[in-house]
């Protein structure tokens, strides 16, 4: 197999891995790095054209957010995702357009975008000419997953996104029968110091810290991202509230929010027995509490910010790039009273990742802002920690090569340097290529 990283070596953000064999080339996701400047994947246009297929892991920006781009380059073939990842995708480029507004995507390219996908479902092996492909579950978000790809001689399994915990949601990333010569493996959380705490030990404390805030009067925003973390925070507080652990409080859904709880409930057959469980069973629907309340009107959102009332805010964007969260920061973080409590990654060159630095002012549309608000990090990942990431490796079958991707430089190295002895480990360069 020949393998070329357009995007996602050495970096978080626009995965894109071409996986070329049996005279078909075949593109593994497909998305952009968000950030002071939204940067896209290094594959030129006339090459897009060249693609026999496309196949996602998840539909997260960026795995996902260059979509637009490839069928506006002239792209004619299908996309190959599971139901959940085609129905969230469409919602997260919807937003990502409306505020981003590329300039390299037309509206004759998103047309052919959405009659593209082709649907696949878990352990259903697929053909893409001369490949065959086979996806199982990745435990990161709803629809997540791994993907094996074979020609006649050897497999290769990317893993895109994983998470290895029992989530709100979710069961963890399939481990077992899972056999390949080749993986393709994230690092997001593969430090030698990336070792998660007990996560139940991280929600009391977080949980505590609300209450604590709540009892003030003052208000929390938890920016998070609108599909995957966004609903395992909400289902979070939500049987916590209903348990009389943390005071009765309207918690605010903003940004496509709202809308992504409707396709998880739709397709809650992707989701743990447990929760399909208390929908069927119990008439108990987390996705429709009553605490919830949608934020649709810019009078609303002046209520939330203004008002005297105490609340919690979930909204997206996740790393602070966009999205309602600039304004509420924007009028509340002078604040003191006032929290922000960041629960997912905060990539390089984003707002996110200043406030998680200490940052005292920020720079919010052209105007500075003074923060006085609180800033706290709990970590809810959706990836797998570094020991989990260890041992994953050592339950794929027959590996012998493995390229680690989709982390900061020296995460990614301190990856490979556990790994060197036993396998042939690689960070890849951007545009490097590699035959197996």
């Amino acid at each position: 197999m020949k393998i070329t990283f357009f995007g996602g070596a050495h970096e978080v953000g626009r995965s894109c891995i071409m996986v070329e064999s049996e005279g078909t080339k075949l593109l593994l996701d497909a998305g952009v790095k968000l950030g002071k400047e939204t940067e896209f994947p290094l594959i030129t246009d006339s090459e897009l054209k060249t693609i026999d297929g496309i196949v996602m892991s998840h539909a997260h920006l960026d795995h996902s957010g260059y979509l637009p781009h490839i069928f506006s380059a002239g792209y004619g073939g299908l996309v190959y995702a599971l139901k959940p990842t085609f129905e969230l995708s469409n919602v997260l480029i919807s937003d990502y357009m409306r505020i981003s507004n590329p300039s390299n995507v037309t509206k004759e390219g998103l047309k052919r975008l959405q009659k593209g996908y082709k649907l696949v479902e878990y352990n259903q092996e697929f053909k893409v000419k001369g490949l065959s492909i086979k996806m199982f579950p990745a435990g990161h978000i709803l629809g997540s997953a791994l993907i094996l790809v074979s020609d006649s001689r050897e497999s290769l399994l990317y893993t895109g996104d994983m998470n290895l915990r029992v989530t709100k949601l979710l069961d963890p990333a399939q481990t077992e029968d899972l056999s390949a010569e080749i993986l393709i493996m994230e690092s997001t959380y593969s430090g030698t110091k990336d070792t998660f705490l007990p996560e139940k030990k991280t929600i009391e404390t977080m949980l505590s810290s609300i209450k604590d805030t709540i009892s003030k009067n003052g208000k929390v925003i938890i920016p998070s991202f609108g599909v995957g973390r966004a609903q395992e925070v909400l289902l979070l507080l939500d049987d916590y509230m209903k348990s009389g652990l943390i005071p009765k409080t309207n918690i605010y859904m903003d940004g496509m929010i709202g809308k992504a709880m409707r396709i998880h409930r739709h397709n809650v057959i992707y989701c743990r027995d447990e929760l399909q469980k208390r929908i069927l069973m119990n008439d108990d629907d987390p996705f429709k509490s009553v605490n919830f309340h949608n934020v649709t009107t810019r009078q609303q959102r002046n209520r939330i910010m203004f008002g005297e009332e105490a609340a919690i805010v979930v909204t997206t964007s996740g790393m602070l790039t966009g999205g309602p969260v600039l304004t509420y920061l924007e009028h509340m973080a002078n604040n003191p009273q006032n929290k922000l409590i960041l629960v997912g990654y905060q990539a390089e060159g984003t707002l996110g990742r200043a406030l998680e630095s200490g940052a005292k002012s920020v720079n919010i549309d052209g105007k500075k802002v003074e923060v006085r608000m609180t800033i706290e990090k709990y970590h809810l990942s959706a990836h797998a920690d570094r020991q989990q990431l260890l041992s994953f490796v050592g339950r794929v079958k027959g590996l012998r090569k493995i390229f680690i991707v989709h982390g900061e430089p020296e995460k990614s190295e301190e990856l490979r340097e556990a790994l060197k002895d036993k396998y042939d480990a690689v960070c890849p360069q951007l545009a490097s290529v590699y035959q197996t």
